[in-house]
């Protein structure tokens, strides 16, 4: 026989369901956004309508007297949903992968405050950090762990992806303000708040949910900063769909470890990468999610498309230029902002097309282009710019190889300091087709023409070596090292002799004519790029270079001369 310990089953029972308490007290005056508010107020009356494990919830006086007793009652309803919903769901998940928020409100209260009000049709709630501090310190604070939700849309299905983006707001100013002093950037706070219900679930079903909204604002205006925050749709669609990018691609901790950092904004992303040893930096995976957003096809490339289900077939458009069969010459002025994307398709023309860019002097760009055959194979490349930030492109054959050439530049260079409107600068996009390529005609006979001289100059080396056989110095010279600078149009010089010995050595992939005359022409300048460019990282590297130059000077006597030794 057994004692039944009735305390204990009535404390299991608490704890598996939460305290629901009806609690309408004396009404209290709250602070409230006026840009939010349906009737422009600044403060407005609450009553206390329900206090959970977790929860206070506030409803607005005015409207909870005006329902009728039927209304009072769904809203009673969806209040226990929401409260079941947070602490066994929103709550648990959110908090073990982001942190806590802080513990106690400035009011020394645990729970956090729900207040319901009436607020325009197209918001869905909002936050103040101002709330967490004392009076003393932000005179609009009501002084507690406090979200606010739109009564209008408290009994929508959003209404639980509402509640969770405001939450993650409170997690973050712990995150950040509290614990490490720092005030988060809006666009990247926002981008985790926007995640947050896709994190939790409430996006799996797409149609009509909380990330459909989000796709069809960021497909009317596609070409919104990320980092430029005026509080519109269309900024929450931007960073909701870069970061549903970055976390299909990059996984979750690095939202978490961009917030756990004592780092802000693109400096704080950029820390997470390399903490959890991602190559890419923020400048290329924004890049690679421009390309995505336009074709959003994992065959071009494993980073060109969404891994999400739901975003599998979002794909925004373009702006089309179509060409007619004749030579046309288009110019595209347009303004943009840091990290804003910008897609300019060209399509039709003749065989030539020459396409130019040129930006504003005050800020850097990148200028990625796709180039997509008649099979509608696509490869991205870029254009290289030049230190007046102008670059061009030239592709031959467009009208019969190409069906389309789409170029998406954007400004990089600044990462921090984004509190709202940004600087905008001009860039122009200059398009061209051609029949006929002028250029291309004088570039292949001065090829023509360079081709005869290289074969008179083979002959001339011939007729050299013979000549030094008859004097007995054909290319006997031995040496251990070069001392000097050599170049294009020495002649008759030890030292060059010398040059050439050590190149045949290389053998015929560096100098395959393999002539020790102790002259320095054209041979022996394609030779020494050939193994400048072979030993790229010791010789050119260290100078900048791409490219070798024929030039044999310090950092290639020094390779070479290693090599001899």
């Amino acid at each position: 026989m057994f004692k039944i310990n009735f305390k204990i089953i009535f404390l299991g029972i608490i704890l598996l369901f939460p305290l629901i308490i009806n609690a309408q007290t004396k009404a209290e005056v709250f602070n409230v956004e006026r840009k939010y508010d349906f009737y422009n107020r600044t403060e407005i009356s609450a009553v206390l309508q329900k206090t959970t494990n977790q929860l206070h919830f506030y409803v607005e006086e005015k409207w909870w007297n005006s329902l009728t007793e039927q209304e009072k009652s769904l809203l009673d309803e969806k209040i226990y949903n929401l409260s079941n919903e947070f602490e066994r769901k929103i709550y648990p998940e959110l908090t073990s992968i982001f942190g806590q928020e802080a513990e106690f409100g400035a009011n020394n209260d645990k729970r956090i405050t729900v207040l319901i009000h009436r607020m325009f049709s197209d918001v869905g709630g909002y936050f103040s950090s101002g709330d967490i501090y004392e009076k003393i310190q932000y005179p609009k604070s009501n002084q507690r762990k406090i979200v606010y939700l739109n009564g209008h849309h408290i009994n929508s299905v959003d209404a639980k992806s509402y509640l969770a983006h405001e939450f993650m707001h409170l997690i973050t100013v712990n995150q950040k303000n509290l614990k490490r002093n720092i005030n988060e950037e809006v666009w990247l706070n926002e981008a985790r708040s926007e995640y947050a219900p896709t994190l939790l679930g409430y996006n799996n079903v797409f149609d009509k949910s909380y990330l459909e909204k989000r796709v069809n604002d960021f497909l009317e205006n596609p070409a919104d900063s990320l980092t430029e925050w005026l509080n519109l749709k269309q900024d929450y669609a931007a960073v909701n769909l870069f970061t549903h990018y970055l976390v299909d691609h990059y996984g979750i901790k690095i939202l978490a470890d961009s917030l756990k950092s004592d780092k802000k904004g693109i400096e704080s992303i950029n820390y997470a990468l390399s903490k959890n040893s991602v190559k890419q930096d923020f400048e290329q995976i924004f890049n690679d999610w421009l390309i995505a957003v336009l074709i959003n096809d994992c065959s071009v490339g494993s980073k060109y498309c969404y891994l999400n289900n739901n975003l599998k077939q979002l794909k925004i458009e373009p702006t089309v230029y179509q060409f007619p069969e004749a030579e046309v010459e288009l110019l595209i002025d347009h303004n943009i902002t840091y990290w804003a994307g910008n897609w300019h398709k060209f399509v039709g023309g003749e065989k030539y097309f020459i396409l130019k860019f040129k930006g504003d002097s005050q800020a850097d760009f990148k200028v990625p282009y796709l180039l997509c055959n008649i099979q509608n194979k696509c490869s991205v490349y870029f254009i290289d710019l030049n230190r007046e930030k102008n670059g061009e492109i030239t592709i031959n054959d467009f009208k019969t190889k190409y069906q389309s050439l789409i170029v998406m530049p954007f400004a990089k260079d600044k990462i921090n300091g984004f509190n709202g409107k940004e600087n905008y600068f001009k860039t122009s996009l200059i398009a061209l087709t051609k029949k006929s390529n002028n250029q291309e005609t004088d570039n292949d006979s001065i090829k023509n023409l360079m081709s005869q001289i290289e074969e008179l100059r083979k002959q001339i080396n011939e007729y050299q070596r013979k000549i030094n056989v008859l004097l007995g110095v054909q290319g006997e010279t031995s040496c251990s090292k070069l001392n000097n600078n050599l170049y294009f149009g020495m002649t008759n010089n030890s030292e060059v002799r010398c040059l050439q010995e050590f190149l045949k050595n290389q053998g015929p992939d560096i100098y395959p004519e393999a002539l020790v005359t102790g002259n320095f022409l054209s041979l022996t300048k394609q030779a020494v790029i050939r193994f400048q460019e072979k030993y790229s990282q010791e010789i050119l590297a260290p100078l900048n270079l791409k490219q070798g130059t024929g030039f044999v000077g310090p950092s290639t006597i020094l390779k070479i001369n290693n090599l001899i030794n």
